[in-house]
């Protein structure tokens, strides 16, 4: 299915090529204004809320120069809004941002929504760096 998958998206991309590419936002758009028309362009929400604890990290980021990074969403799957007890295509609900981190290297702010665990990044000294093979081909470092 990978392959027709792609040659689909090829056969659109050849089809549409007078289109031009728009963005949802521009990266000199306030972070709140961003976040906003991401949650109703894809989401469909009706509007966005912050809790003080967004607040305070968006002025933080502002403060920092981090507000002209695009933004990525960090909301439950198992709904188009951030309550994954709203199943299907809810409407008329409301978006609440509870916290904003910065992914420097990636380049862009993670917008938190709702009761979520994200990926761990690693420890300053992975557990990978004391996994060690001698030349007898015995390997220490796993425990």
């Amino acid at each position: 299915g990978a392959i027709e998958l792609a040659e689909a998206v090829l056969r659109s991309i050849k089809a549409n090529r007078r289109r031009k590419l728009r963005f949802l936002y521009r990266l000199s758009d306030p972070l709140e204004t961003k976040i906003a028309k991401v949650a109703r362009a894809v989401y469909g929400a009706s509007g966005v809320e912050f809790d003080r604890d967004a607040e305070t990290d968006l002025e933080l980021l502002a403060k920092h120069g981090y507000d002209t990074l695009p933004v990525c969403i960090a909301k439950t799957n198992k709904s188009l809004s951030d309550d994954p007890a709203k199943r299907g295509r809810p409407r008329d609900f409301t978006i609440t941002v509870n916290r904003l981190r910065v992914s420097a290297g990636a380049g862009f702010v993670v917008v938190i929504c709702g009761n979520i665990v994200t990926m761990p990044g690693l420890p300053k000294v992975p557990a990978a760096e004391r996994i060690k093979v001698s030349a007898s081909g015995k390997t220490t470092g796993l425990a």
